[in-house]
């Protein structure tokens, strides 16, 4: 070029490179791929390779110039001013920054304000995309960046490592809280990999009101984001493939963009050997359009096609063998097209896969990833299993089989999983977390929810919330009072009470009117509100009474949408049924509107009300979602997810609301406790009580060792050779232990014993996830009972009873019971208890009459409409010790055996009496730990007072 433009040179590449910056491509186009000058490339920048094996590249990195600049004078139209930092790479100006000191009156505030009132948008090197990238504001104790400057409306977030758990930065033995900044971020091969692998440009197409909306956002990771990938990569080029990590953000924290960046990464990692770690990286998730943008960030990164494959219920498998056998570095499927994917890869031995799983509490617990992990680690135990077989002289096809369950269960040297999610149960912990301290299993990296609320990712949901307690009064309108048993008869009521006409349209009544009140205008007028039902025909039935009482009282201004699955067949009208695009009807055009259409049409101004059962409950993310309205019982994990929805963050939407009619305040508050900072374990399972539940199944000689042995060997035979009698060979083998279990006379003796096999079936399929046990006749009584267990008789559970024709509303009111905010306290960790060897199994419930079980409700439910405070324990006592029955079980029991005949009298004794002393009987069967500690204290009392006094009366 030299040659053909002579002194002219420099001037043209810069004439042509600023081009290129101004244009689509922009700075981090023009450094990542270069910019064109007369029909040659000409590079901007060179990156780290992946690995170490050329030279050259090393040379080419190490001639990167980075620099910093004071005080830079950035504007010709405003010549005097200045930034305080510009950092740039080659010459490219890629960051700016404004640094205060607090000691002069100035802090990160003043630094934003200064960028959103003194810094103009137009100017050159603030002009999105097309120089800085990012602008930083700072003092000694806290970060903030934007990505675009935009005046008034310029958006910064947080760029702090949090401390304690929340907001802010902890103190540094260097000096200043915010010393990570140029230490850490800006140390040169750490900037040069944000610039290179971490900035992308994200491009999302939005139909507005007919018109089609681009917007474009320039994604600079946040803290937490840089910190957990890198520490995530770092660990595993070190430990290499075999290890499960469990990465526990919070709602709000990015993990889309996580998942992207740890991704691409993951399937280029190389060893200090600059060996490949992984041959594939698997990623199992249910966000429908991740495959694209993992392509499309990716394809900045590297402009490379064909890095990404997505496997789904359409993909042909020809297609899937294809690009496994290829090696195409990034597959992403969903759980359900899992299994048809791990088909083929078993069919590939001595590969090395991580698994990315996206949400992981939702699918990686017991059976399901026992299955991911089986197959992919197919190829691994065959010489394992011969070597078993010789030693124990059994059928190695047979053994094969065996161990592959057993080794998929356990962790595998080929195969990693990094599991995110925001609320890990104590499963997902146990599988997937890494040894605290204490030994107890943590999160490897963790973003808490109390972080992302005081950093203003996501909004408090249960700052605003109210509960109402129903109070409401049944009366027996039927002539016969029916003998029930008294918890079945409870559940019916309590259903019958909530699908009352009369309660819906007063519960809907009070939504309406809140919402026009004062949802309505929040977020400039265009708030949303979810209804969450309890069933799906209570879905109906809302949408119904919502769209007659919108109707009536000429509310145009609110229309409802409603989601659930299939088909509702309506209880009360023969062959009458509803769907979800049948009830949804556009409001313009008057024709249903597509289950895949919903969650869009939701976000239009046309609709403000949705209403749901058992969908949109998680992964749903429409940000002018402002309140929510509970009518069903929610808990745990659950709980949180549910009311999660609300606290997508948009402009404008500075809270939100809880309106509950079902769950109590501190209900909600416990679960929310164990995510609020960080999820740990209480209680552990210990692998002792699998061994003591084997014992204690096998000392009963209703399972036989011999029959197990024979089901194993059918069960575990190779597809190839098992024969069409295998099948029915499996029922075979059961069907003597199922006879022996039939034959026990005693109802306790059988549910204990159901609840013995049933505890081991679960405790094994957990603890076999981090434990890889050697005992096979752990692994084989496992594979047994899931078999065994399918053909147990089911328990007797009584009569199913329906109180629509028997029982009448009586009085309905709604009283106002809490309102105000729920308060989590910091820096508290609230324990998850695991699993433990208890199994119970079913049993029958006390029958008492009708009139006594809605007094009972009454008394639950309702204000003091016959209130009596004179109940006594020593009557009770008095009277239980005179129970023929009772004194012949505790002369003929030890006191734990008393209990199972005591304890169910007791109740009945208070019930009995309940007309007398409603207070205490309503908290006796109310509160759990208060009737516990009653029936504790009194079985102990009537046991010894009745045994005393029969040693009396055989002395006289």
């Amino acid at each position: 070029m030299e040659k053909l433009h002579g002194p002219e040179t420099g001037t043209i590449v810069l004439d042509d490179l600023c081009k290129a910056l101004d244009g689509a491509a922009g700075s981090l186009g023009v450094l990542r791929h270069g910019f064109k000058c007369f029909g040659k490339r000409i590079y901007a920048a060179f990156f780290a390779p992946a690995h170490g094996m050329n030279p050259e590249n090393a040379r080419l990195y190490a001639a990167n110039r980075l620099t910093v600049t004071r005080q830079l004078h950035y504007s010709q139209r405003e010549p005097g001013k200045s930034l305080d930092l510009a950092l740039s790479l080659n010459g490219i100006p890629v960051a700016t920054a404004e640094l205060k000191n607090p000691l002069t009156g100035q802090t990160v505030v003043h630094a934003r304000r200064q960028y959103m009132t003194d810094r103009d948008p137009r100017d050159k090197i603030f002009q999105f995309k097309q120089r800085a990238l990012v602008h930083f504001a700072v003092d000694p104790d806290q970060v903030s960046m934007t990505t675009r400057l935009n005046g008034k409306s310029t958006r910064f977030l947080p760029f702090n490592q949090g401390d304690h758990h929340g907001a802010g930065n902890p103190p540094s033995a260097r000096g200043y809280r915010t010393s990570y900044l140029w230490e850490e971020v800006w140390q040169r091969d750490s900037w040069l990999d944000i610039l290179a692998r971490f900035i992308h440009l994200e491009v999302v197409e939005k139909q507005v009101e007919g018109k089609k909306i681009r917007t474009e956002t320039m994604i600079f990771p946040r803290y937490h984001q840089l910190d957990s990938v890198r520490k995530l990569e770092a660990h595993a080029r070190a430990a290499g493939a075999g290890t499960n990590y469990l990465i526990q953000h919070s709602a709000g924290s990015g993990k889309s963009n996580e998942i992207g960046w740890l991704v691409h990464r993951l399937a280029s990692l190389h060893d200090d050997q600059d060996q490949k770690v992984f041959d594939s990286v698997i990623v199992v998730t249910d966000r429908t359009v991740l495959d694209q943008q993992l392509q499309d960030t990716i394809y900045q990164f590297e402009h490379k096609q064909g890095v990404v494959a997505k496997i789904d219920a359409t993909t042909k498998s020809t297609q899937l063998a294809e690009e496994l056998t290829r090696g195409t570095p990034i597959i992403v499927v969903t759980l359900q097209t899992f299994p048809f994917v791990v088909e083929k890869i078993s069919q590939l031995p001595e590969r090395r896969y991580a698994v990315i799983v996206d949400e992981a509490h939702s699918s990686q617990s017991g059976e399901t990833a026992s299955e991911l992990k089986g197959v992919l680690a197919a190829g691994q135990i065959r010489e394992k299993a011969r070597r078993e077989a010789e030693e124990q002289g059994l059928a190695a096809e047979h053994e094969e089989m065996l161990l592959r369950e057993m080794a998929k269960r356990g962790r595998q040297p080929n195969l990693s999983f990094f599991a995110f999610t925001a609320t890990p149960k104590y499963k997902t912990l146990e599988v997937f977390g890494v040894p605290g301290p204490d030994g107890k299993p943590v999160p490897f990296h963790l973003y808490s929810m109390r972080q992302a609320i005081e950093e203003g990712f996501i909004l408090d949901v249960l700052k605003h919330y109210t509960t109402y307690k129903t109070y409401f009064q049944l009366i027996k309108s039927a002539e016969d009072d029916p003998r029930v048993e008294k918890r079945k008869a409870a559940r019916a009521l309590a259903r019958f009470t909530s699908l009352h006409p009369h309660n819906i349209a007063q519960k809907v009544e009070v939504m309406l009117e809140h919402f026009r009140t004062h949802t309505r205008h929040k977020i400039g007028g265009k708030a949303k509100a979810m209804v969450v039902t309890s069933s799906r025909v209570h879905a109906v039935r809302y949408k119904q009474e919502f769209d007659r009482q919108i109707k009536e009282k000429g509310y145009n201004d609110i229309h409802t949408l409603v989601a659930f699955s299939g088909t509702v067949e309506d209880p009360d009208v023969k062959d009458l049924s509803y769907t979800e695009p049948g009830m949804n009807i556009d409001i313009v055009t008057q024709k249903p509107i597509g289950e895949k259409q919903l969650p869009e049409r939701f976000g239009e101004a046309d609709y403000q009300v949705l209403i749901v059962a058992d969908k949109y409950q998680t992964g749903f993310d429409q940000p002018l979602l402002h309140t929510m309205y509970v009518d069903k019982r929610l808990a745990g994990v659950q709980a949180v997810q549910t009311l999660s929805r609300l606290n997508r963050t948009c402009a404008g939407k500075d809270d939100t609301f809880v309106l509950d009619f079902y769950n109590e305040a501190n209900e909600i508050e416990e679960a929310f406790k164990p995510y609020y900072e960080r999820t740990t374990v209480g209680r552990q399972a210990e692998p002792a009580q699998l061994n003591d539940l084997f014992d204690k199944i096998m000392d009963r000689q209703i399972i036989w060792r011999e029959e197990v042995e024979r089901l194993c060997e059918a069960f575990y035979r190779n597809k190839p050779s098992r024969g069409k009698d295998d099948h029915s060979r499996l029922y075979v083998y059961t069907d003597p232990a199922v006879g022996r279990f039939k034959a026990i006379q005693d109802e306790e003796v059988r549910e204990e014993f159901r609840g013995q096999v049933m505890a081991f079936r679960n405790l094994y399929a957990f603890l076999s996830q981090i434990i890889p046990f050697a005992d096979s006749d752990l692994e084989k009584l496992y594979t047994y009972l899931r078999f065994f267990i399918r053909r147990l008789p089911r328990p007797e559970r009584g009569p199913t009873y329906d109180f629509d024709d028997e029982v009448a509303l009586k009085f309905y009111k709604l009283q106002k019971q809490s309102e105000g905010a729920i308060a989590l306290d910091g820096g508290i960790e609230y324990p998850l208890d695991g699993p433990t060897e208890v199994g119970t199994g079913q049993q029958r419930g006390p029958e008492i009459e009708l009139s006594k079980l809605i007094d009972l409700l009454n008394e639950r439910f309702g204000t003091q409409f016959t209130p009596a405070d004179q109940l006594f324990f020593d009557q009770i006592r008095e009277h239980a010790a005179e129970s023929p029955e009772l004194r012949q079980a505790a002369l003929a029991n030890p006191i734990d055996a008393f209990k199972f005949v005591f304890d169910k009298a007791l109740q009945g004794l208070f019930i009995d009496r309940m007309e007398q002393n409603d207070a205490i009987t309503t908290k006796f069967l109310n509160d759990e730990s208060f009737s516990q500690a009653v029936t504790t204290k009194l079985r102990e009392e009537v046991y010894e007072q009745i045994r005393a006094e029969a040693e009396v009366d055989s002395s006289a």
